[in-house]
């Protein structure tokens, strides 16, 4: 089987708790590669063969399940066996028409533990019916009806007793309207998109995390960390707890805030406090959070990116990963970035890059947010090829997805520490 480069993309499928259930996965090919092969279902398998050749599931969704999308012809073949049925929900498309061979087809794969979902269900098509029946998920595109034909399409879908996920949701005001309908599955970058509240301050739990970031950039000596995280008890309850945690097999307890920062580090200590700004009123006790997982990637791609670029330059490599894992913080606190921005000490190309989308650092964040959103524009993917997303890291193809796949990685990881 011949390789031919990918990238990968992922977008959040969320429940009605806003919480993560599943990742949508795309695996775009360049155009000039794809118009080599012919039949759908074998583009289908060579794409996914050569995907999890160089990365695993596990790596790409973590604890959670993976949306595939497929071509009926993919559906009947053997190959697509090799996927692991209970953490893969197949998405068929929306011209899959049923047939005999169709209908028992998925009926021996739910028997092996795959979900089926049907895409871009815009009517109760009678010819589609049969084939509506036989699947666990309907997926409801938004974009395609107004207010009132989602409600009825909706009111003719309930029936039939399956899962409904209304997806390309845009903002809050879309999400708001399909839970009242009484969808129960979301998809959509709107909870990346900042809802700015005018004159609305940052809590106070929020506002010991900047202090302390800004203090932990600063240099500051270890009295001043130990007396700012004293005047903050659950902060100081969670660092123990992570210190004591991470560091098990020592033979004393750790059970100073002083002891805690020596043993942690401040690099670690620095990254901890980041991403504890997008729990929810700071505590890591709180299910990880789609901003969470988000900003987490950005952040460790940048950086493993800027590491392929500048090997030697650690502290550029820092920056990089504090760009992507700040990037997302007007979403998740409800405050413009540059008020945010405001208190910190932050070099001068992390501000220009979050602040004005230049620079370096301006220029892979905009890298990361393509990745991102190119599952969301359509369902082949966005209009990036994989070789401009990989000269626009300045890296191989294959060098970019090592980078994704150990982001992701990582971000999951995160994921399933703070739920456990």
């Amino acid at each position: 089987m011949s390789t031919h480069p990918f990238y990968l993309a992922r977008q959040p499928i969320l429940d009605r708790d806003q919480q993560v259930q599943a990742y949508e996965l795309l695996f775009r090919t360049s155009e000039t590669n794809s118009a080599t092969i012919d039949d759908d279902g074998q583009a289908t398998a060579t794409v996914l063969a050569n995907a999890f050749g160089e990365l695993s599931l596990s790596d790409v969704v973590g604890p959670y399940k993976a949306y595939i999308n497929v071509p009926a012809d993919f559906l009947m073949q053997d190959s697509l066996e090799f996927l692991p049925g209970p953490k893969v929900v197949l998405e068929l498309p929306a011209d899959a028409l049923p047939d005999a061979d169709l209908i028992a087809r998925c009926r021996a794969l739910k028997a092996k533990g795959f979900t089926l979902a049907a895409g871009n269900v815009a009517s109760l098509d009678p010819a589609r019916l049969p084939l509506l029946q036989e699947v666990d998920i309907l997926k409801v595109d938004h974009q395609l009806l107004n207010n009132q034909e989602l409600f009825v399409l909706f009111c003719h879908l309930k029936p039939l007793g399956r899962e409904l996920l209304a997806e390309k949701i845009e903002d809050m005001e879309q999400l708001e309207h399909c839970q009242d309908l009484g969808f129960t599955l979301f998809q959509g970058y709107y909870f990346a998109r900042p809802t700015l509240i005018a004159g609305k301050k940052l809590e106070r739990s929020s506002l010991a995390l900047v202090k302390l970031i800004g203090l932990l950039m600063e240099d500051a000596e270890t009295s001043v960390l130990e007396t700012t995280f004293k005047q903050e008890p659950g902060l100081t309850l969670n660092l123990l707890r992570l210190v004591n945690s991470v560091a098990s097999g020592l033979a004393v307890r750790v059970g100073s805030v002083r002891h805690a920062i020596t043993l942690m580090g401040r690099q670690k200590l620095l990254r901890w406090l980041q991403l504890l700004l997008y729990c929810q009123n700071g505590s890591p006790d709180a299910p990880p959070s789609p901003l969470l997982l988000t900003a987490a990637t950005r952040g460790r791609l940048l950086e493993l990116i800027q590491l392929r670029l500048t090997p030697r330059h650690r502290d550029a490599a820092d920056r990089a990963f504090m760009t992507g894992i700040l990037s997302l913080l007007p979403a998740a606190l409800g405050v413009p970035m540059d008020e945010l921005l405001a208190p910190l000490p932050l070099a001068a190309e992390v501000r220009q890059a979050l602040l004005e989308g230049k620079g370096e650092l301006g220029r892979l964040l905009g890298l990361a947010e393509e990745m991102e959103r190119s599952v969301a524009r359509d369902g082949h993917g966005g209009s990036a090829e994989p070789e401009a997303l990989a000269q626009l890291a300045g890296l191989p193809l294959q060098a970019l997805n090592a980078c994704l796949a150990e982001a992701l990685g990582w971000a999951n990881s995160l994921a399933q520490e703070v739920a456990a």
